[in-house]
C-alpha cells in the first residue's frame, strides 16, 4: 500500500504535466486539430481527474468519479448536439485516450517499482473512470437529442395547424404537411383549447396543404371535428382532394355527414 501512496503523491504533484501529456498524446495519435480553448479545457479536466484518481488509489471505493468529470462529459455531449455533430466523434477518442493513459501510468508504475498486479489494478481503475465518462456522454447525448426532436416536433406541429382569423367569428384551420398521430394529437391538446377560448362560430378546416394522411389519423381528425361541433362550432372542410377523400371513405367515416367545399373561398361564401 505504501507504493500506492507514492504513486498517488506522484500523480498529485505532476497532475498538470501528465494531463498535458495525455491531451497532446491523444491529439497526436488521432491527428486532431482542435481549438486552444478546447485543449485547455481538456487539460484542466484531466488535472482534476488525475488528482481524484490518485486519491482513489488509497481509498476503499473503486467506483467513484469526480462530479466535474461527469459534468465535463455531459458538456461534451451538449456541444455535439448544439453543433449538429455525431456522438461517434467523441466516442472514437476514448480508445487512444485509454492507450495513452495505460502507457503513462505503466511508466510511472515501473519508475516507482510497483508490481504487475498493482499496475493492473491502476489500469483497471482508470478504465473504469473512462467507461463511466463515455456512458454519461452517450446518455446525455441521447437525452438531448430526444429533447431536441420533441421541440422540433412541437414547432412543426404548431406550424402545421395555425389558427387564422378571417372574419368575426370565423377562423381557418389550414392543415399543412404530413399529418401524423403526433400532429393530430397536438391539434387535440393545443389548437382546440385555443379555438375554445376565442369567440368562434365557424371553423374552416382546409386540407389542401396536406401531403399525406392515413386511416387512423383521418379518424382522429374526424373526432376533432366532432369535438368542435359539440362546442357549438360549425365545421366546414375544404381542399379534400380525391386521394384524401378515398382515405376518409376507407376509414368508414360517413362523408355525407361532412360539409365540404372545394376551396376556402367557396366555404366563406356559404357562411351567411
Amino acid at each position: 500500500m505504501s507504493l500506492f501512496f507514492d504513486f498517488s503523491k506522484y500523480i498529485n504533484e505532476n497532475g498538470e504535466s501528465l494531463a498535458i501529456e495525455v491531451v497532446e498524446g491523444v491529439i497526436h495519435r488521432m491527428k486532431l486539430d482542435i481549438p486552444d480553448w478546447e485543449k485547455e479545457q481538456a487539460i484542466a479536466i484531466y488535472v482534476e481527474l488525475l488528482r481524484f484518481f490518485g486519491e482513489s488509489l488509497i481509498q476503499e471505493s473503486e467506483d467513484i468519479v469526480p462530479d466535474t468529470f461527469i459534468d465535463w462529459s455531459k458538456r461534451n455531449a451538449a456541444m455535439q448536439v448544439s453543433s449538429g455533430r455525431k456522438i461517434s466523434e467523441i466516442a472514437v477518442r476514448y480508445p487512444p485516450t485509454r492507450d495513452v493513459y495505460t502507457e503513462i501510468l505503466t511508466r510511472i508504475s515501473i519508475e516507482l517499482g510497483l508490481s504487475v498486479k498493482e499496475n493492473a489494478l491502476i489500469i483497471k481503475r482508470i478504465n473504469t473512470m473512462l467507461d463511466i465518462s463515455l456512458n454519461e456522454t452517450v446518455i446525455a447525448f441521447e437525452r438531448l437529442i430526444d429533447e431536441a426532436k420533441e421541440e422540433t416536433q412541437k414547432e412543426l406541429a404548431a406550424l402545421s395547424a395555425p389558427v387564422i382569423p378571417v372574419k368575426n367569428g370565423i377562423v381557418i384551420l389550414p392543415l399543412i404537411g404530413e399529418m401524423d398521430h403526433y400532429r393530430a394529437n397536438y391539434i387535440m391538446e393545443h389548437v382546440i383549447p385555443k379555438i375554445a377560448d376565442m369567440e368562434i362560430n365557424h371553423v374552416i378546416a382546409d386540407f389542401s396543404g396536406i401531403f399525406t394522411i392515413n386511416v387512423d389519423v383521418a379518424e382522429y381528425l374526424h373526432q376533432i371535428g366532432n369535438m368542435l361541433q359539440l362546442m357549438g362550432i360549425h365545421v366546414i372542410t375544404t381542399g379534400l382532394r380525391p386521394e384524401l377523400a378515398q382515405i376518409v371513405v376507407n376509414s368508414r367515416i360517413s362523408i355525407s355527414a361532412i360539409e365540404t367545399y372545394p376551396t376556402v373561398k367557396k366555404a366563406l361564401e356559404s357562411i351567411k
